[in-house]
């Protein structure tokens, strides 16, 4: 890794200053003054096509590897439109409705990547690579009555792999291989074998890619975990130059810039993701919220908070709280809508205000985000019991239980049950602590605190709204305990280097 690295390091500074654009320019004949031409990094996808559809072939695999799925998607069904024989832009399609690394697909899309599948393989590819990649995305899709979510997924994986063996100088493939790993890598393999694995993938092809979107955004998911995080910080710091007009790779650097607790990096990274999400909404869906424009604005806030600038994060929580529509009702609005403004009252140690959290706004589909609306049940439930409110804590509580029944053994790629039993036991231990049971209470926030850390966070998050074991710091010096508080901090720290409440902490455990 230390190699991948000194790679990064030295194909940047070698990389074009200013990076290539996609071969699209949307904005042709307009005032560029008014709106920046599009930038979206450099790809070229070969296929037997019509000659006149490869420039927007490339540019719509450009945004696919940013995840801007819709906008992807918009672009090979135009292909398609104007080149019906086309197998490829129905295989984009296809790709464009399943998501390795976000989860299951919902029906609706899988409804519509099937129909393309079934598009590409009448129409057929024609040449034996195309056939490769009709027949991969294909594996995804079939026999969906008898395969699950992680069946197919796999099945997809082993069919890349098979791609990549055949044509090993290909480098979409390569590319969209090491992808593929991501998507399998096991949550709590703390030797992150498979990361590696990807990781090795999209270096190879760096020295010829550097100014790729996927395999700098990629890289960063191989390495968004805290013993690999700064390995990562060159494609942070890349990935934003490269697809400037993409609000996923502006704000993608920050998951690197809060694992390494870097937070004026992190606020520009996210402000500019806001600000590309407001352009892109603009012109697609005017009025609407970005849902990554969404995502963005949990991590400026976890930033804000961990700066100690309260006004800019309240700020933020006034923008969530305004929004009215989205484009997407994807798990990151989901997780955004609950975390801002838990988070806002948690990181203050405003336990009023957190016990009057609800699950808002009222429109958004809750019922399909259980694990985010345990967000809101956790924050409501330490609230009223560090306020003196039982009975308050017992139903957030007795909500939170129906909540993990909910998400227990569910097929949702990643597994929230252990996520939303953490804050079941955090709760727990603040009810016993109200009631006056502090050994229990210890006991029981010791015991969240070790299945957390043993837990990897999903990449949607910035970090958990309370650390278990930070909130165990915090009763053990309310309990005048103060050198195993020191520890508790310290071990927060490790893993969440800057983290505003843990360092005070920490300061008040050794005074």
């Amino acid at each position: 890794m230390k190699r991948a690295l000194l790679s990064f390091l030295a194909v940047l500074l070698v990389a074009p200053s200013v990076p290539a654009a996609a071969a699209f320019d949307p904005h042709e004949g307009h005032d560029h003054a008014a709106v920046p031409a599009e930038r979206l990094g450099t790809v070229h996808f070969a296929i037997s096509c019509a000659p006149g559809v490869q420039a927007d072939f490339d540019r719509a695999v450009a945004l696919l590897h940013s995840f801007q799925y819709e906008d992807a998607e918009r672009g090979f069904l135009a292909l398609a439109a104007s080149d019906p024989q086309c197998a490829m832009a129905s295989w984009g399609v296809a790709m464009c409705n399943y998501h390795p690394i976000w989860g299951p697909t919902t029906q609706a899309d899988f409804e519509r990547g099937r129909a393309a599948v079934e598009a590409a393989q009448a129409r057929g590819g024609a040449t034996d690579r195309e056939r490769a990649y009709i027949a991969a995305i294909v594996a995804y899709y079939q026999r969906p009555d008898t395969l699950d979510f992680p069946a197919r997924r796999a099945a997809y994986e082993g069919a890349m792999l098979r791609l990549h063996e055949r044509f090993p100088d290909d480098m979409e493939g390569t590319i969209f291989t090491a992808l593929a790993i991501l998507g399998n890598a096991p949550a709590g393999d703390r030797t992150y074998a498979r990361q590696k694995q990807a990781a090795a993938l999209l270096n190879a092809v760096l020295p010829v890619a550097p100014d790729h979107p996927g395999v700098a955004h990629y890289l960063i998911h191989s390495l968004d975990y805290p013993p690999l995080a700064e390995l990562a910080l060159p494609a942070a710091r890349a990935y934003s130059k490269i697809a400037p007009s993409s609000p996923h790779a502006q704000h993608m650097p920050s998951h690197i810039f809060t694992r390494l607790g870097l937070w004026d990096e992190s606020i520009r990274s996210n402000l500019a993701s806001d600000e590309a999400a407001r352009r892109l909404m603009a012109r697609t869906h005017p009025g609407a919220t970005h849902f990554d424009g969404l995502h963005a604005m949990d991590y400026l806030a976890y930033a804000y908070l961990q700066l100690g600038q309260e006004d800019r994060a309240r700020e933020v929580v006034e923008r969530v709280a305004s929004v009215t529509n989205v484009d997407q009702e994807t798990f990151s609005a989901a997780y955004a809508f609950a975390a801002v403004p838990a988070r806002f009252a948690l990181e203050r140690h405003d336990w009023a205000s957190a016990s009057r959290l609800e699950a808002a706004p009222a429109w958004f589909p809750w019922a399909r985000f259980p694990w985010a609306e345990a967000l809101t049940q956790f924050g409501r439930g330490v609230g009223a019991a560090r306020t003196g409110d039982l009975a308050g804590a017992r139903r957030a509580m007795a909500r939170l239980d129906t909540l993990y029944e909910a998400v227990h053994g569910a097929h949702a790629g990643y597994d929230w049950a252990p996520q939303v039993d953490v804050q079941r036991r955090a709760l727990a231990a603040w009810i016993a602590r109200a009631e006056r049971r502090d050994e229990d209470a210890v006991a029981r926030l010791r015991a969240a605190a070790d299945l957390e850390d043993a837990t990897d966070k999903h990449p949607v998050t910035p970090g958990a709204l309370l650390p278990a074991r930070e909130q165990l710091g915090d009763l053990l010096l309310e309990l005048g305990r103060k050198r195993e508080a020191a520890e508790a901090y310290e071990v927060v720290l490790r893993s969440s280097p800057g983290r505003r409440n843990s360092l005070r902490g920490l300061g008040r455990a050794r005074s």
